[in-house]
């Protein structure tokens, strides 16, 4: 059973594939820009008073784009799966629906790198200050990240099932 904004049809279920690579892609690169933004805006203001954490900092402030590249590889793995990228799409009903939530599901997850922005400020604040606790602030910057790690995980289980993958 098809979703109630998603095309029917056979020949339309590529379609489906497609607003799923949106959804992964679309979502998560919107929260990484956000997360980025307020990573960056810290760094940039530590980084005026102290030039030479410029590279500590970098790494800190970088962090929350990770969860645009699992809605760029998801996309990615999606419109291989489907065909779409070799010109011959091969799409059912299920796989146009599931890829529709694998891609929500990419996507949502990836919400978490406007947290990990946030968590990425507090650490680039903290190294502003005590330039040895780096490494401290990086652990405490990717634990938000484990979030759109488990959603690529169910992504990519979903994909094999559905035979995307």
């Amino acid at each position: 059973m098809a979703l109630p904004f998603a095309i029917a049809g056979e020949e339309e279920y590529a379609a489906n594939v497609i607003l799923g690579c949106m959804l992964a892609i679309g979502i998560a690169g919107i929260a990484s820009a956000i997360g980025l933004a307020i990573a960056g805006s810290s760094a940039v203001a530590v980084t005026a008073e102290k030039p030479e954490l410029f590279g500590k900092l970098l790494v800190l402030q970088v962090l929350p784009m990770t969860q645009s590249v699992y809605g760029l590889l998801t996309a990615i793995l999606l419109m291989m799966g489907a065909g779409i990228l070799a010109g011959a799409p091969s799409v059912t009903a299920l796989m146009g629906t599931g890829a529709i939530w694998i891609g929500a599901i990419v996507g949502l997850t990836g919400l978490s790198a406007i947290n990990q922005g946030m968590v990425a400020s507090a650490s680039i604040a903290s190294v502003g200050r005590n330039p040895d606790v780096a490494a401290r602030g990086i652990i405490f910057t990717v634990m938000p990240e484990t979030i759109a790690i488990f959603g690529l995980l169910v992504a990519i289980l979903l994909m094999t099932g559905l035979g995307l993958l």
